[in-house]
């Protein structure tokens, strides 16, 4: 599990194509540090897995699956990427319950810049739409978000200078895909109700 706050921006420093895969290479010394093979790592907000660890750099291999729901299979050498390492037990939840499910992928529409903030709208999957509320949380590219606006197709959120700083959203430009990752709790609430729904005909 992971909250959705960035420990580092790192870097791809290849991408092997397996055929109905590919293999990750990845720059990041603060989540590599006593990092070992199957340990988890959030990248761009997908869980991956380390398959190979060396210095400050770690392999993952991604299947066609997530390539296909996420937009990692854009990355190349030298793409910027959001790091994270699964919460400790008896950490602090700095952010909120995020999973590296990747739900979908939506694409930023637009930007708008003031003094202090930035506000960056999104497009929102039609089918993902009805678990994204106003003040609810978001995973984008991995960092967790509260909504400040949702409409049937789209949501914006405000920036600080250090997630700008210190995330991809701070390159990301209109037209650059983003993985989405909505609030599982909303997703379980909905199984339960229809459940429930259907117990009682």
């Amino acid at each position: 599990m992971f909250t959705g706050i960035v420990e580092e921006l790192g870097e791809v420093t290849a991408v092997e194509n397996l055929g109905d895969a590919s293999r990750f290479r990845l720059r990041g010394p603060v989540v590599t540090e006593g990092a070992k093979h199957g340990d988890s790592i959030a990248v761009n907000g997908v869980c991956l897995t380390v398959v190979d660890h060396e210095g400050d750099e770690f392999t993952a291999d991604v299947m066609a699956e997530t390539l296909d729901r996420s937009s990692l299979g854009a990355l190349s050498a030298g793409s910027r990427v959001n790091l994270e390492r699964p919460t400790a037990v008896g950490a602090r939840l700095g952010g909120h319950i995020v999973q590296g499910h990747v739900d979908g992928t939506g694409q930023v529409l637009e930007r708008k810049p003031s003094d202090n903030w930035e506000i960056v709208k999104i497009s929102l999957p039609a089918d993902l739409s009805r678990y994204v509320v106003e003040k609810g949380s978001i995973t984008v590219d991995g960092i967790s978000l509260t909504v400040v606006d949702a409409g049937p197709d789209h949501f914006t959120v405000s920036l600080i200078p250090t997630t700008l700083a210190l995330t991809t959203l701070g390159l990301k430009q209109p037209g650059d895909p983003v993985n989405l990752e909505v609030d599982v709790v909303a997703k379980y609430v909905e199984r339960l109700l229809a459940a429930g729904q259907g117990a009682a005909k």
